[in-house]
């Protein structure tokens, strides 16, 4: 048996069991890399944590091509401003207009934007309007003052230069995810065990299998 036949074609063992290993790792979801966001990702605005618990956020509306938006006051249960969190650019009209669901103002908590309405009304139809030009550029966030402990709160981002998070990054999945219930100690234990039975099949292989080496001395 000629010892460079035996590393050949353990060699080749070596790199099917990694292959396998290799395949126990948490898998990428389809859909694009990390730069592009996965097909249909994305960004918006980092309103950080003060939307967590807004009443009806989900995602910000990006409105950056809207000359005037409308932002309803007291909508769903009477506590959510309706979008709670809009993009927009600066130049553009807000309006925002009172459901008759409650009584509700809309003052800002934190950001550069110059809108403030501090009276609180009740009145359906009721609106107040602002119009946000480069001095609001940024982002801002506002709230109900009776009701911000109940998640009446919003955000509203101006311009293109704005901090923002990734919405639709690939997803990462682990093989449990897929129905396969793999634990790290597993893996490993199934790597060494195919390493062995593959430098043991190797070993036979070269010894008594058919091969031009094996026919002389070794």
């Amino acid at each position: 048996m000629k010892r460079r036949d035996f590393m050949r074609a353990a060699g080749g063992g070596t790199v099917a069991a990694a292959a396998t290993a290799g395949a126990a790792q948490p898998a990428v979801a389809a859909g694009g890399g990390e730069e592009s966001g996965g097909e249909g990702g994305g960004v918006e605005p980092a309103f950080g944590p003060y939307l967590d618990d807004a009443n009806a956020y989900d995602t910000t509306e990006d409105l950056r091509d809207q000359d005037e938006v409308t932002v309803e006051v007291g909508a769903g249960d009477g506590f959510a401003f309706d979008p709670p969190a809009i993009w927009i650019s600066p130049g553009t009209t807000v309006t925002w207009e009172w459901s008759g669901e409650g009584n509700h103002n809309a003052v800002p908590n934190e950001g550069p934007a110059g809108f403030e309405h501090e009276e609180i009304i009740g009145e359906e139809g009721y609106t107040y309007t602002y119009e946000f030009t480069e001095e609001d550029a940024g982002i801002t966030t506002y709230k109900c003052t009776p009701h911000e402990g109940q998640g009446m709160k919003g955000g509203i981002a101006v311009g293109d230069d704005v901090e923002t998070v990734s919405t639709g990054g690939p997803e990462i999945k682990e093989p449990a995810e897929f129905g396969v219930d793999i634990h790290e100690h597993w893996v490993g234990v199934t790597v060494m065990l195919m390493l062995s039975v593959s430098m043991v099949f190797t070993f036979f292989t070269l010894k008594y299998g058919e091969s031009p080496h094996t026919s002389g001395a070794n």
